[in-house]
């Protein structure tokens, strides 16, 4: 194509983009139809405000990504970029509309879209423009994220882009930590750099702007914009999972001008999700959160997620947040209790705690879980005992005081009288437990089975931990933040999907069938007992115990400051 017909060609694309929204023929949710519902207002009024859509300015950015912006990875290598409809759309409006003095019309920006649909790379291609391209003296342009490994995958994308470019690298100086153009720089930024302030931003790519934990960069950014006379500040993402976060006040902020509520002509936001959450496994609604469908979106990829999600209540999480760009909470219920049934043992559970019998595991290797949660209630101890092939067998022993059962039959709850009737429970005398209980279980199992280690939470270790360790127990400090229980939490998952899980214990059982799981923005998962309206002490148990298991241990582990 040539200058002309790139231009021309990629406006049309933007205008049938909008019609076909309008008329139906493309599926798109409410907020994508209402900001096509906008373009057409402002087309027809915006010059009532002194804005105005300006072709040769949206055509001029067109001509720059399609004639020198190129693919830089995969079967596309070196190939020249080709925008999709919906692209074009979003890119007219942000390069298109100007106001009187010439200058653009959209300051600010909020994009939201399914992971895959290519935002990295049209945002590096934004990021070259604004560059080499805006006619800006000294322009600054920053990449910016919560860490500088996401900070520099704009950024690196951006290079590489003008790498494969031997006309963008004629007139750049590609650098490891910042590309040149004549006096103006591009360069990556995170919350971990030294220094956050002396800036004089020209244009701003806020990265995965859901995982950023406060509005820290988005504020150093925007209150360094004030000297330049066209600056821009983006923000491009997926949905989170944090409703109190920044990233979704700034999401409520979009709906807000979209729905006219809010009067702002400096804002343009956009986001692909679907209307009815119910409809997730419609694989006919997912082209409104992924409108790279068929592109850069694998339909088959999407079905295959979809499956797992409809029976890993973590994977249904990630598929709706990340795929189908959807805020959910962050903590869902987790265990899939059909496949948990189906991995009861016939084994009798208390026999092995009874000191004078003979069981079949005596002597054999495995890995103990210390949860001494609260005194004054539940607390558990468990084995895993790895077999041959993979499987994994595990019991546990609960205690609670008496004073906390009383409770509870009070208000008329029974549910844990009958779990002291099988024995699964046991219950000391007065109003917290006592621990020489538990220390008398511990020592007995060390005796009769080869225990490794047990894991014990640092933070609510006490007395009892310090008598294990001076008696020679392998006690293992061990955290509960996402560092730490993400992998055990997610192998136990798996050993029970694949059967590979044994046991037989009611108390168990119904401890797994409470457990409530966070997730954050990393997809890490843990169980969290601040969400939960029953105990899961033994079930956080037997995860501890399946760390160690596993070879997780407190080496492993970097989150001991979270809260």
């Amino acid at each position: 194509m040539t200058d002309v017909d790139v231009g021309r060609a990629w406006l049309d694309k933007a205008y049938q983009y909008a019609d076909d929204v309008k008329a139906g023929i493309v599926p798109a949710c409410k907020f994508v139809r209402l900001a096509v519902d906008r373009w057409f207002d402002d087309i027809e009024n915006a010059h009532k405000r002194g804005l105005y859509f300006s072709e040769y300015h949206a055509a001029r950015y067109f001509r720059f990504v399609g004639r020198y912006c190129r693919h830089y990875q995969g079967d596309l290598e070196g190939k020249l970029l080709t925008l999709e409809p919906w692209q074009c759309f979003i890119d007219a409006n942000l390069f298109g509309w100007i106001r009187e003095d010439g200058t653009r019309r959209f300051r600010m920006a909020y994009e939201e879209c399914g992971r895959k649909n290519g935002k990295t790379t049209r945002i590096a291609a934004a990021g070259n423009f604004y560059l080499i391209g805006d006619n800006e003296g000294g322009a600054q342009v920053y990449a910016a994220a919560t860490k500088k490994e996401q900070a520099r995958e704009i950024f690196d994308s951006a290079k590489a882009m003008i790498e494969q470019s031997p006309q963008l690298l004629r007139v750049t100086d590609p650098q490891e930590h910042k590309i040149l153009h004549k006096r103006s720089k591009f360069l990556p930024l995170s919350r971990d750099n030294k220094k956050m302030d002396g800036f004089n931003v020209h244009a701003g790519l806020v990265d995965e702007l859901h995982a950023h934990p406060n509005s820290g960069i988005w504020d150093v950014l925007r209150s360094a914009m004030g000297a330049r006379k066209q600056p821009v500040l983006r923000a491009i993402t997926t949905a989170g999972f944090d409703h109190n976060s920044y990233c979704y006040s700034r999401r409520q902020y979009t709906i807000q001008v979209l729905e006219r509520s809010i009067e702002d002509d400096t804002f343009f936001g956009i986001i692909y999700t679907l209307d009815d959450e119910k409809k997730w496994d419609d694989e006919s609604e997912w082209i409104k959160a992924n409108p790279n469908l068929g592109v850069s979106v694998d339909l088959d990829d999407l079905r295959a997620q979809c499956a797992e999600a409809k029976h890993i209540a973590t994977s249904k999480v990630e598929f709706l947040t990340k795929r189908l760009n959807i805020w959910v909470y962050g903590e869902q219920a987790w265990m899939n209790m059909e496949a948990w049934a189906a991995c009861k043992t016939d084994f009798d559970s208390i026999e092995l705690w009874d000191e004078d019998a003979d069981t079949e595991l005596d002597g054999d290797e495995c890995y103990g879980g210390l949860d001494l949660a609260s005194v004054e209630d539940m607390c558990s101890f468990s084995l895993c005992f790895p077999h041959s092939g993979g499987k994994r067998r595990v019991i546990q022993r609960a205690y609670l005081p008496q004073a906390a059962l009383e409770r509870r039959l009070k208000k008329g709850d029974k549910t844990l009288e009958q779990y002291k009737d099988s024995g699964h429970l046991i219950v000391t005398p007065g109003a917290v437990v006592d621990y020489d209980w538990i220390k008398k279980d511990i020592l007995q199992a060390c005796d009769r089975f080869d225990v490794q280690g047990i894991a014990f939470d640092r933070w609510n270790s006490s007395q009892l931990v310090t008598d294990l360790t001076e008696q020679g127990i392998p006690m293992v400090k061990f955290g509960q933040g996402f560092a730490s229980m993400s992998a055990p939490t997610k192998e136990l998952l798996r050993l029970v999907l694949t059967g590979q899980i044994e046991h037989n214990d009611p108390l168990l059982t119904w401890a797994i069938s409470n457990v409530v799981t966070e997730t954050n923005a990393a997809g890490d998962i843990k169980p969290d007992k601040s969400k939960v309206s029953e105990k899961i002490d033994p079930a956080v148990a037997a995860i501890m115990a399946i760390a160690l298991a596993m070879g997780v241990d407190e080496t492993d582990d970097q989150d001991f400051l979270e809260l």
